[in-house]
């Protein structure tokens, strides 16, 4: 692997706060009605992800689907509020995988539903 390919690859990965888990998002399915004609740029709204937790310890891997779009529902049903941001910058897309700068943004709803545990 080259130095672009293993800067990258960094890009697309977050850890938890004790390094035991790495994360990383690929996106299933992008709403194609939604446009973003704002001041903030190209931006797409993201429906499906694929939510891919590696275990640094042991080594599995664990992969879900979870549909972003049915959890932000949820969340203002049950709590009048959602804290989920599926605009995503194009930029911020690379080879269908969401920088990891990104993905606690998209996880927000997930984890205060406990939908996820990271």
């Amino acid at each position: 692997m080259d130095y672009e390919g293993y800067l990258s690859d960094r890009e697309l990965i977050s850890r938890d706060a004790f390094h035991k888990k790495q994360l990383k998002i690929k996106v299933l399915e992008i709403n194609q009605n939604n446009r973003d004609y704002s001041k903030h740029g190209d931006r797409v709204l993201i429906d499906k992800i694929l939510l891919i937790i590696q275990n640094l310890e042991t080594d599995e891997i664990e992969e879900r689907e979870i549909d972003i779009e049915e959890l932000e529902i949820r969340m203002k049903k049950e709590r009048l509020f959602t804290s989920s941001n599926r605009w995503v910058p194009r930029s911020d897309i690379r080879n269908n995988f969401i920088v990891g700068n990104r993905h606690f943004f998209l996880l927000s709803d997930a984890i205060s539903l406990d939908v996820v545990s990271f």
